[in-house]
Parts: C-alpha cells; structure tokens; sequence
C-alpha cells in the first residue's frame, strides 16, 4: 500500500522518523486540495480546488497504524482531526492509489499556502539569509547574470552537483521552443550548484516565473564531490509539455555554462540530446564552436 506525505512527514521534516523502514516511491507527487498553515507547526489539507506537492511511499500495516495515531484518525468514529482517504496521486509516472489524509476541521485552516507546498512556505517565511541552488539549464551560464547585474550574486559556485534519479528535459514549451525541466524518471541529471544570498534567490523566483506559474520551487538533495546536501533549491516546470527542441541561443548557454562544470560524459549527453530531438550535427557543432 502507498500514502502520500506533503507535511512534517517528508524527508528531513520533524516527523519523518515515522516512515522508518517506509520505501520512498515518488518525492515529486501531487495530489488535488488546497493546504493551509494550521499555525501549530504543521499544515492541514481541505478538499478542494487545489493543487498540494508531497511525496508517495510504499507502507506496511505497520506503518500506517503509526501514521493513524499522529494524524489522530479511528476509522469509524464519527469525529477524527484528519481523515484517511485512498485517492489518485499523480506523479512524472502517471497516477496512482494512496492514502491521502485530509482535515475537515475548520480551527486548522488558519492561513492557505498559496504554493501548495509546505517546504516551500516554511523557507518563504524563514527566509534564511543563504541557500544552495542547483542550476541544470541556462542557470548554468552566467551570462545573462551579468546582463541582469546579479552576477555578484552567483560568485560562491561550488561546483558540479548530481541530482539522482531526475533527467533533464526540455519539457517548458514556449513560441520558439523549448525551455529546461527535470523530470523524476530515474535518470541522472549534473549541474552547477551555488550558495546564493537572498537577493539572488528574488532574482532566481522573477526568472523563472513562478508568480505566473511557468516553474515551481522544489527542494532536492545534491551531491557534491560525493557530499550529499539536503534540500537543495531548484525550480520545476508545473505543466509539461512533449519534449520539444530549444531554440540555439538557449542550447548555447546550457553547453557553455555547463561545460566548465560537469563530467566529459554528461557534456556529451547533452548534445546528443539535441541531436535527437531535432537539431542537426551542424547546428551543434557550431554551438560547440562559439562555447570555445
């Protein structure tokens, strides 16, 4: 059986531990309701018009009677502070049946989370002074950083990082192509990692259209020279389209941003990714030239 986390149950959140010996199945998961900050450090989802992320895991019984007893629910009593419901989870993989728990108490739904996202709504408040960022697509250069005037701001680069279990697609379709996305389907994905101020991290949420929902915030673990860190920022495309070729400009800045950084391999990947979604060996070839 599977349920699926969006609050203090999630990875590196207070009340993981309850998931000991859980499978983690899905860390990007959606399911439909709207969340609310009960403001008694933990969030509560209504049914509802809404879109909640969290995180699907494969439970035993168990498990799932220590999740009933946090999240106070009897099944048959009349009156429970959250309710156990089997409901379709949708994931990069398609959908599938978990239990969901859901609030019908009014007293808990003190503030909406317009995210959906209650890692995300606890690092908006927090708002820490700094945070690592994991670029994977034109990020990568700092090119238009410097034509923005932020490029102050990405100097502490540290270097290649690898998200495991992510590929990275050009899934954001826009007039003249497409634009980068990481899509959770087991791949591997590399790209640059900065510790960014948070100047830099206002700069990063205009750019990458999160107020017009274009892209979402995420936080992934990374892994940095065999270091793994924890909850790393990163932005994902919402809407997914079909894999659609970029435009040259933008597969030129993925390629020279990101050559300085990640494996030989990886660069590689890279271009024979634009080989088969569209451009052509010379198309490719000249981006190649004008990254020397």
């Amino acid at each position: 059986m599977y349920v699926f986390v969006y609050g203090t149950l999630r990875k590196h959140e207070k009340n993981h531990f309850v998931l000991k010996g859980a499978t983690l199945e899905r860390e990007q998961a959606w399911v439909d309701g709207v969340l609310f900050d009960t403001k008694r450090g933990y969030p509560a989802l209504k049914e509802g018009m809404g879109i909640t992320y969290g995180e699907v895991y494969s439970i035993d019984t168990d498990i799932l009677a220590d999740l009933d007893e946090l999240e106070d629910f009897i099944e048959e009593r009349d009156v429970n502070l959250y309710s156990r419901k089997l409901k379709r989870v949708n994931t990069d993989k398609g959908t599938q049946e978990a239990y969901v728990y859901y609030s019908e108490n009014e007293e808990l739904f003190k503030e909406e989370i317009p995210s959906g996202d209650w890692k995300v709504h606890r690092f908006l408040n927090d708002q820490p002074e700094r945070v690592l960022y994991f670029a994977y697509g034109s990020c990568m250069d700092d090119e238009r950083f410097k034509t923005a005037k932020v490029d102050h701001h990405f100097k502490d680069c540290l270097g290649a990082g690898v998200l495991e279990g992510y590929s990275m697609k050009y899934l954001f379709k826009v007039d003249d192509g497409g634009r980068g996305d990481i899509i959770e389907d087991g791949g591997i994905t590399e790209g640059v990692v900065y510790n960014i101020p948070q100047q830099a991290v206002e700069y990063l949420f205009t750019r990458e259209g999160v107020a017009p929902g274009w892209y979402r915030v995420a936080f992934i673990d990374i892994q940095i020279g065999g270091t793994h860190h924890k909850d790393v920022l990163t932005f994902i495309v919402k809407d997914k389209f079909e894999e659609t070729c970029p435009p040259e400009h933008y597969a030129k800045e993925i390629l020279r941003g990101s050559h300085p950084h990640v494996s030989s391999s990886y660069h590689a990947k890279l271009q024979q990714q634009l080989l088969t979604i569209g451009m052509t060996n010379e198309q490719v070839k000249n981006l190649l030239i004008m990254d020397k």
